[in-house]
């Protein structure tokens, strides 16, 4: 049975929270239903944690996950729970950790389907050349979280061609 839990006010807009009973398997952007199971004690500790993320409070989330995919997408995703916050890596980098060099393509498609956004950080990686080239939830909202955890991001008129300011070595 999936539980639903909706945020309706968070700086990236509302979220809808599900969870069964592994653990928290869906985060979307927007209000996804009408029903709702607020007593749930996962969707409540991920409803904190991200309160508590979005205040500043909270840079790493430790709550039970149990997302759906490919062996290759949950291999990605795992990686992507590695990166610090306030840190990017690009696409390259994923496919180089998990032993695949040349699947950056593939890593951005493993991205895209990222059932937990925001909890599995995906919003944290960025193209090689710091270019943000896109987010499921959108470019706006993953502007919005790379702010939030104090990322220097660099405007363009193109939002796929907003870059993050590196900071140097």
């Amino acid at each position: 049975m999936i539980h639903t839990l909706i945020l309706p006010d968070t700086p990236v807009g509302p979220l809808t929270l599900q969870a069964d009973a592994k653990g928290l398997c869906r985060v979307d952007f927007g209000q996804r239903s009408t029903a709702q199971s607020p007593e749930h004690l996962v969707l409540q500790a991920a409803a904190s944690q991200l309160e508590a993320y979005f205040a500043g409070r909270l840079k790493q989330f430790d709550l039970p996950l149990a997302p759906v995919g490919t062996a290759f997408q949950e291999q990605v995703w795992n990686r992507l729970l590695e990166i610090p916050w306030g840190n990017t890596c690009s696409y390259g980098d994923i496919a180089a950790r998990i032993g695949n060099p040349g699947a950056s393509r593939a890593v951005g498609l493993a991205n895209n389907r990222n059932p937990l956004p925001i909890i599995i950080p995906c919003h944290r990686v960025v193209a090689s050349n710091g270019e943000l080239t896109g987010y499921g939830g959108g470019l706006k909202h993953k502007i919005c979280l790379l702010q939030l955890e104090q990322i220097a991001i660099q405007p363009a008129k193109q939002p796929e061609r907003t870059r993050i300011i590196r900071k140097p070595a």
